[in-house]
């Protein structure tokens, strides 16, 4: 609803740059609709093709993990709904067959309605839900909107912070204003989802921390303790989820492979187990954080013993695959 990323749709008093578009109705109109699509999707695939091909269908969520601005039943109630405007927004319908009570409550007439037959198609549609984890926030309660400032944004009633009311940091900063390093959120988001949503599969399809390209020496990029010293907190905690809270993950999916083009930060952020020189063909360089990986999910090989080079048949033929 802020207009940021393309098609660069918002309310003009959110971002004068924004020709067009409605904040306060338009995000609602598009997952609706989005929702509709997968649920329509997914009941053709199992009426015509699930009994031969066995597959599964499911869908992928970003979500922050959410803690309490402070011990106030109103911030408590706030932590709950940014949890529900974020995750359970899809999560509910798909699970339930509508949409969230606090979302219900608060967007009233703007959020569409399903059908009953709608409602019967959407839920149940997922044979397993995607989580994107990477940080987490405190939320801390609004009570008054500007009924003529209203947004998808605005309509949680909360606004998300760094600092609790007592100065404590939610966690240190890492490569991007918005990422900060909490590794416990991601198995509270597990546990969460397990207990409210009838312990899904899960697979956690994005999952990882940045450097600054602009400010971080090469060797500190290459040599990053930083992510391995993330990925080793954040899997320690999926692992605690799965084996002391029985939370059904399937699978986890490190972001990302190589360094890419990161959203609005463009070639600015690293996020890649792999460095590319950008100034240089292109050429790769395995960050100790694929040695690391390598080590840790397959003991028995020497990461020394293993070709980092990336197979020809993805189409880089016209790059240097040296290291």
């Amino acid at each position: 609803d802020t207009g940021e990323f393309a098609p660069g749709r918002c309310s003009s008093w959110v971002r004068r740059a924004c020709k067009a578009g409605n904040s306060a109705t338009e995000p609602y109109i598009v997952a609706h609709n989005l929702l509709l699509s997968h649920a329509t999707a997914v009941q053709l695939y199992r009426q015509k093709y699930n009994a031969t091909q066995k597959g599964k269908i499911g869908f992928t969520l970003d979500s922050y993990w959410f803690e309490p601005y402070s011990s106030d039943i109103r911030d408590i109630d706030a932590t709950k709904r940014s949890i529900d405007f974020h995750f359970g927004w899809f999560m509910d319908p798909a699970t339930f067959g509508d949409y969230p009570r606090t979302m219900r409550d608060n967007v009233k007439e703007r959020l569409p309605n399903f059908t009953i037959e709608e409602s019967k198609m959407v839920k149940g549609s997922l044979d397993f839900v995607g989580v994107n984890y990477y940080s987490a926030r405190y939320a801390v309660n609004v009570e008054h909107v500007d009924p003529q400032r209203l947004s998808y944004t605005n309509d949680a009633h909360r606004e998300l912070r760094f600092e609790d009311s007592k100065g404590n940091s939610i966690g240190p900063e890492a490569g991007l204003t918005w990422l900060r390093v909490v590794p416990y959120g991601i198995r509270y988001l597990l546990n969460y989802t397990k207990d409210t949503y009838r312990n899904p599969e899960i697979f956690v399809t994005e999952n990882g921390v940045a450097h600054d390209n602009e400010t971080t020496p090469y060797e500190d990029i290459v040599h990053d303790q930083i992510r391995i010293d993330y990925y080793d907190s954040h899997l320690g905690n999926v692992s605690e989820a799965m084996r002391n809270y029985g939370v059904n993950v399937k699978g986890f999916f490190a972001w990302s492979f190589m360094d890419n083009f990161e959203w609005s930060s463009g070639y600015t952020k690293r996020f890649g187990l792999t460095y590319i020189n950008y100034n240089q063909n292109l050429t790769r360089t395995p960050k100790d954080s694929t040695k690391w990986f390598t080590n840790k999910l397959l003991p028995k090989l020497r990461s020394d013993d293993i070709d980092y080079k990336l197979p020809r048949s993805l189409g880089f033929r016209n790059f240097d695959m040296s290291e």
